[in-house]
């Protein structure tokens, strides 16, 4: 089957942005294990990650910096995000008034310590800061930070990472894309 080239285009897209999210992923990992690790802990609750200020003391410490925000909105992220359908998110979906941060790479983050079982902290990430398409599911992630330093998603009744597959599908509006990709194997398949 001939493949059209706006469907080729769509498909490169998806793809550069699963690996800016993969890149984002792995250097929030290794920062993990750097703080876990200079801390001596066995777990990142025993090495601090305890509080709102302890999220994002880690995210300056760990990470350069480029710009602070007071809360969700510019320079640090978009002025407006949409879901896939067209939907405007706001903070009804997850909370804006939280301090966020753009770093080096050009990705910005928001760090919410959010303690339920061995979640830690929920943290919304656009890959590529404020440049488009800012969309829940393309360049936006909700990704959540277990005490055991593992980067999964998150649904009701989850106690501890990884997540089954049953689990990431579970998960609301918010957190279903990357528990999408996660189960597709770094795949943007939706």
């Amino acid at each position: 089957s001939a493949m059209t080239v706006p469907s080729l285009m769509q498909n490169y897209q998806r793809q550069s942005y699963v690996t800016q999210l993969h890149k984002v992923y792995n250097e929030l990992s290794q920062a993990l294990v750097r703080y876990q690790n200079d801390k001596n802990a066995l777990n990142l609750t025993e090495a601090g990650l305890t509080s709102e200020t302890a999220a994002q003391n880690f995210l300056k410490d760990y990470f350069k910096v480029v710009s602070e925000c007071a809360s969700f909105t510019t320079p640090c992220f978009a002025s407006t995000y949409k879901t896939m359908s067209g939907t405007t998110l706001t903070d009804a979906y997850f909370q804006f008034n939280h301090k966020t941060y753009t770093i080096a790479s050009g990705s910005s983050f928001r760090p919410l310590y959010s303690k339920s079982g061995d979640k830690i902290l929920n943290i919304m990430v656009d890959i590529n800061g404020q440049k488009g398409p800012n969309i829940l599911g393309r360049d936006l992630f909700m990704l959540n930070v277990y005490n055991n330093g593992i980067i999964d998603t998150w649904s009701a009744d989850v106690v501890s990472a990884p997540l089954t597959k049953e689990q990431r599908e579970a998960g609301t509006t918010i957190y279903k894309p990357f528990g999408q990709i996660l189960n597709d194997n770094w795949e943007m398949n939706y």
